[in-house]
Formats: structure tokens, C-alpha cells, sequence
């Protein structure tokens, strides 16, 4: 009876955790384009197969393209890591001569697959130093899968096609998100506490705004971006 009334305990309690947890959510304001534009040439150079389009997609609004490439997590220094069942599986499609999507954000911890989608071979590596790899040349219909155990910004590219790039942006807690093209985001079931929420942009650079979670709620938050700051302590320095 005693070991029943235990596990009833434990589960109200966990049950009443759950509750607790509350969103954040908030919005990004940019009021001018931020990006530049890198397009190269098609050259057969850099051609394996049968020749590919280059961008064949219509571009999109200027400033939705840069509130839906900010990336917005919690840091906390030290923090453990990420619960298994809080890791990702992202992907990253090579098509027409592109990554797709170019930036993802992603636990600690999670995985990401590199399909080639593209009649010519491709050959994705990074030697960033949150996570640095070489998937070798490989053609259509195969896919690479990499593990990103250590948080920060992981710059992606192809040996065989210099206009290709993307970025995965490895998060230090499960709580992360990137932006809609309005701007908005939402970093759900969070735990009462005082955190420090983070906004990067790949042009502007890092914002951040402390906020604290209650059993009631959290507050709305802003980052106006550009706002960038410097930090020894920023998860693109580990």
C-alpha cells in the first residue's frame, strides 16, 4: 500500500510540473534587409552529371526572409543535456543546387540527414568547431546522417558547389525555435524560472532578454534586431 501511495505522489507531482510549464513567446522586429544575397554562376567546373538550375524559386519577401532566419533558444551555461526524448531528427535536402531549408536550429544532441535530391553528386561538410565533418560525394537517392552532440553554430557547405551554404544552429536546452516569416515564435513548456532567452541572426549577430516564467505565465518578449552583443559565454564560442 505505502509503495502505491508513493507512486501516486510521484505522479501528481510530475503531472503538476507539467502544468506549470508555461510558453514564451514573443515577436522579432527587423525594419531592413540584413542579408546579403551570395549567388554564383553556374560553371561547369563545378558540375557532376547532367547540368542542374541554379535558384530556380521566386524569392521571397526581403523581410520575411530575415525574421524567418532568426533563431531564438535558452542558453544556460552549464546546463545538462538534453533529455533523449527531447532530441530532434532535422533535415536538410540538397535541391537545384541548394540546401533546403538553410538554417535549421536543433537540442544538443539531435541528428541531422543530408538527402541528395540532385541528378549530379554533392559532397556536404563543415569545419566549424561546435561540430566538424566530411560526408564524402555521394549521388541522388542516398542520404548522410551527422550527430551534433556540443551547442553552437555549425556552418555547412558543399566541396562541389561554392554557392551552396546553410547553418545549424545547436541549442544548450530543448527549448528552441526558429521564427515565422511574421516575425512571431514560441518556446514551449517551459518550467517556472529565470532564464535567458536568445535571438541570432546570421548577419546581425546575438540579442538576448532575461525572462522569468511563473505557475501563471510568462511575458511577451521583443527583440528588435539588429541589437548585437559580444560574449565569451555566447553558444557560438563553445
Amino acid at each position: 500500500m505505502g509503495t502505491r501511495i508513493l507512486v501516486a505522489l510521484v505522479g501528481a507531482y510530475v503531472s503538476a510540473g507539467a502544468m506549470a510549464a508555461a510558453d514564451i513567446g514573443g515577436t522579432v522586429v527587423i525594419e531592413h534587409k540584413l542579408t546579403r544575397r551570395r549567388v554564383t554562376a553556374p560553371a561547369p567546373a563545378y558540375q557532376r552529371g547532367i547540368a542542374v538550375p541554379l535558384d530556380p524559386k521566386p524569392p521571397e519577401e526581403p523581410l520575411a526572409f530575415e525574421r524567418s532566419h532568426v533563431v531564438i533558444y535558452i542558453d544556460a551555461a552549464g546546463s545538462p543535456a538534453v533529455p533523449a526524448g527531447r532530441r530532434a531528427a532535422a533535415q536538410i535536402q540538397q535541391e537545384d543546387r541548394q540546401f533546403s531549408p538553410d538554417l535549421v536550429v536543433i537540442p544538443a544532441g539531435s541528428t541531422v540527414s543530408f538527402p541528395n535530391l540532385d541528378a549530379i553528386f554533392h559532397n556536404i561538410f563543415s569545419l566549424s568547431k561546435a561540430r566538424s565533418f566530411d560526408l564524402g560525394n555521394y549521388p541522388k537517392g542516398e542520404t548522410r546522417t551527422e550527430t551534433f552532440p556540443t551547442p553552437g553554430i555549425v556552418y555547412v557547405y558543399c566541396h562541389l558547389h561554392p554557392n551552396m551554404s546553410a547553418t545549424i544552429l545547436v541549442s544548450p536546452t530543448q527549448w528552441c525555435a526558429r521564427a515565422n516569416a511574421d516575425g512571431s515564435f514560441v518556446l514551449q513548456g517551459v518550467p517556472p524560472g529565470k532564464y535567458t532567452v536568445v535571438a541570432w541572426h546570421k548577419a546581425a549577430g546575438f540579442a538576448r532578454k532575461t525572462v522569468t516564467v511563473t505557475e501563471n505565465g510568462a511575458p511577451s518578449i521583443t527583440f528588435d534586431i539588429p541589437l548585437t552583443e559580444s560574449s565569451p559565454k555566447t553558444v557560438a564560442n563553445r
